[in-house]
Protein backbone atom coordinates (compact mmCIF):
# COMPACT_ATOMS: atom_id res chain seq x y z
CA UNK A 1 0.00 0.00 0.00
CA UNK A 2 1.55 3.45 -0.89
CA UNK A 3 -1.04 5.91 0.66
CA UNK A 4 0.78 7.25 3.99
CA UNK A 5 -1.48 8.46 6.75
CA UNK A 6 -0.04 10.88 9.81
CA UNK A 7 -0.23 7.10 11.86
CA UNK A 8 2.73 6.37 9.66
CA UNK A 9 4.16 9.32 10.85
CA UNK A 10 4.32 9.17 14.01
CA UNK A 11 5.33 5.30 14.12
CA UNK A 12 8.39 7.03 11.92
CA UNK A 13 9.31 8.80 14.77
CA UNK A 14 9.05 6.53 17.25
CA UNK A 15 11.00 3.74 15.70
CA UNK A 16 14.25 5.80 16.34
CA UNK A 17 13.40 6.78 19.88
CA UNK A 18 11.72 2.96 20.59
CA UNK A 19 13.67 0.68 18.64
CA UNK A 20 11.86 -2.17 20.35
CA UNK A 21 8.39 -0.81 19.17
CA UNK A 22 6.13 -2.77 17.11
CA UNK A 23 4.87 -0.80 14.21
CA UNK A 24 2.30 -2.71 13.44
CA UNK A 25 0.30 -2.62 16.99
CA UNK A 26 1.62 1.01 17.12
CA UNK A 27 -0.38 1.71 14.37
CA UNK A 28 -3.01 -0.38 14.64
CA UNK A 29 -4.00 0.76 18.69
CA UNK A 30 -3.16 4.54 17.05
CA UNK A 31 -5.25 3.97 14.19
CA UNK A 32 -8.04 2.99 16.73
CA UNK A 33 -7.67 5.58 18.48
CA UNK A 34 -8.34 8.07 15.83
CA UNK A 35 -11.18 6.38 13.96
CA UNK A 36 -12.95 6.43 17.62
CA UNK A 37 -12.10 10.01 18.25
CA UNK A 38 -13.27 11.25 14.77
CA UNK A 39 -16.28 9.46 15.04
CA UNK A 40 -16.91 10.94 19.05
CA UNK A 41 -16.37 14.55 17.33
CA UNK A 42 -19.00 14.03 14.71
CA UNK A 43 -21.54 12.53 17.49
CA UNK A 44 -20.79 15.61 19.53
CA UNK A 45 -21.31 18.12 16.89
CA UNK A 46 -24.36 16.11 15.63
CA UNK A 47 -25.67 16.51 19.22
CA UNK A 48 -24.30 20.31 20.12
CA UNK A 49 -26.58 20.52 16.16
CA UNK A 50 -29.71 18.84 17.86
CA UNK A 51 -29.81 20.52 21.30
CA UNK A 52 -28.84 17.24 22.76
CA UNK A 53 -26.27 16.19 25.97
CA UNK A 54 -24.60 13.52 25.66
CA UNK A 55 -26.70 11.84 28.50
CA UNK A 56 -29.78 12.79 27.17
CA UNK A 57 -28.79 10.75 23.70
CA UNK A 58 -27.41 7.35 25.99
CA UNK A 59 -30.77 7.41 27.71
CA UNK A 60 -32.70 7.60 24.59
CA UNK A 61 -30.32 5.20 22.88
CA UNK A 62 -30.70 2.70 25.74
CA UNK A 63 -34.56 3.06 25.58
CA UNK A 64 -34.65 2.69 22.21
CA UNK A 65 -32.66 -0.33 21.96
CA UNK A 66 -35.05 -2.06 24.37
CA UNK A 67 -38.07 -1.37 22.09
CA UNK A 68 -39.00 1.86 23.17
CA UNK A 69 -40.18 0.95 26.54
CA UNK A 70 -38.23 0.08 29.88
CA UNK A 71 -38.77 0.38 33.92
CA UNK A 72 -35.85 2.87 34.77
CA UNK A 73 -33.80 -0.20 36.38
CA UNK A 74 -33.42 -1.26 32.88
CA UNK A 75 -32.26 1.76 31.75
CA UNK A 76 -29.67 2.16 34.57
CA UNK A 77 -28.44 -1.11 33.96
CA UNK A 78 -28.16 -0.90 30.13
CA UNK A 79 -26.04 2.42 30.67
CA UNK A 80 -24.32 0.99 33.91
CA UNK A 81 -25.28 3.43 36.43
CA UNK A 82 -26.95 3.64 40.05
CA UNK A 83 -30.59 3.17 39.44
CA UNK A 84 -31.25 6.37 41.42
CA UNK A 85 -29.11 8.43 39.50
CA UNK A 86 -31.64 7.62 36.45
CA UNK A 87 -34.31 9.37 37.38
CA UNK A 88 -32.88 12.90 36.88
CA UNK A 89 -32.12 12.12 33.63
CA UNK A 90 -35.60 10.76 33.15
CA UNK A 91 -37.00 13.71 34.74
CA UNK A 92 -35.08 15.99 32.26
CA UNK A 93 -36.09 13.93 29.38
CA UNK A 94 -40.41 14.13 30.49
CA UNK A 95 -39.63 17.91 30.34
CA UNK A 96 -38.21 17.92 26.95
CA UNK A 97 -41.39 16.05 26.02
CA UNK A 98 -39.03 13.15 24.61
CA UNK A 99 -40.36 10.79 27.10
CA UNK A 100 -43.11 10.01 29.62
CA UNK A 101 -43.88 7.96 32.33
CA UNK A 102 -46.39 5.01 32.20
CA UNK A 103 -47.71 2.33 34.39
CA UNK A 104 -46.64 -0.92 33.65
CA UNK A 105 -48.33 -3.40 32.28
CA UNK A 106 -46.31 -6.28 34.16
CA UNK A 107 -46.56 -4.63 37.56
CA UNK A 108 -48.83 -2.17 39.10
CA UNK A 109 -46.37 -0.68 41.69
CA UNK A 110 -43.72 0.00 39.15
CA UNK A 111 -43.62 2.97 36.20
CA UNK A 112 -42.18 2.63 33.23
CA UNK A 113 -40.66 4.84 30.70
CA UNK A 114 -41.55 5.65 27.16
CA UNK A 115 -40.25 7.20 23.95
CA UNK A 116 -42.73 9.91 22.60
CA UNK A 117 -42.72 10.48 18.88
CA UNK A 118 -40.54 13.75 19.89
CA UNK A 119 -38.18 11.63 21.31
CA UNK A 120 -37.61 9.34 18.61
CA UNK A 121 -37.23 11.56 16.32
CA UNK A 122 -34.55 13.13 18.15
CA UNK A 123 -32.80 10.04 18.55
CA UNK A 124 -32.73 8.86 14.91
CA UNK A 125 -31.54 12.53 13.87
CA UNK A 126 -28.45 11.78 16.08
CA UNK A 127 -27.83 8.33 15.09
CA UNK A 128 -28.20 9.02 11.80
CA UNK A 129 -25.68 11.52 11.30
CA UNK A 130 -22.87 9.06 13.07
CA UNK A 131 -24.17 6.28 11.30
CA UNK A 132 -23.84 7.99 8.02
CA UNK A 133 -20.22 9.10 9.30
CA UNK A 134 -19.37 5.42 9.86
CA UNK A 135 -20.98 3.84 6.89
CA UNK A 136 -18.98 7.01 4.55
CA UNK A 137 -15.38 5.83 6.48
CA UNK A 138 -15.63 2.32 6.49
CA UNK A 139 -16.92 2.87 2.85
CA UNK A 140 -13.11 2.67 1.85
CA UNK A 141 -13.52 -0.68 2.28
CA UNK A 142 -15.29 -3.48 0.22
CA UNK A 143 -17.61 -5.32 2.31
CA UNK A 144 -15.73 -8.46 2.41
CA UNK A 145 -12.99 -6.02 4.23
CA UNK A 146 -15.62 -4.96 6.75
CA UNK A 147 -16.37 -8.40 7.42
CA UNK A 148 -12.65 -9.22 8.41
CA UNK A 149 -12.39 -6.06 10.15
CA UNK A 150 -15.26 -6.91 11.99
CA UNK A 151 -13.88 -10.48 12.91
CA UNK A 152 -10.49 -9.58 13.47
CA UNK A 153 -11.40 -6.62 16.01
CA UNK A 154 -13.82 -9.34 17.48
CA UNK A 155 -11.06 -11.32 18.27
CA UNK A 156 -9.56 -8.25 19.91
CA UNK A 157 -12.19 -7.03 21.79
CA UNK A 158 -12.72 -10.44 23.27
CA UNK A 159 -9.04 -10.62 24.27
CA UNK A 160 -9.21 -7.09 25.99
CA UNK A 161 -12.52 -8.41 28.11
CA UNK A 162 -10.71 -11.69 29.07
CA UNK A 163 -7.54 -10.29 30.36
CA UNK A 164 -4.70 -12.98 31.69
CA UNK A 165 -5.55 -13.95 35.16
CA UNK A 166 -2.66 -12.51 37.53
CA UNK A 167 -1.07 -15.22 39.75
Amino acid sequence: MTDRDRTDQHVARWLPVLPDIDPDVEGAVTRMSVLTRHLREVKDRALADLDLQEKEYGTLHALAGRGGRAAPSEIAGDLRMAPASITARVDALVRRGFVRRIPSPVDRRRIDVELTEAGRTAWRRALGVVGDEEHRVLGALTPQERRLLSDLLRRVALAAEHPPAHP
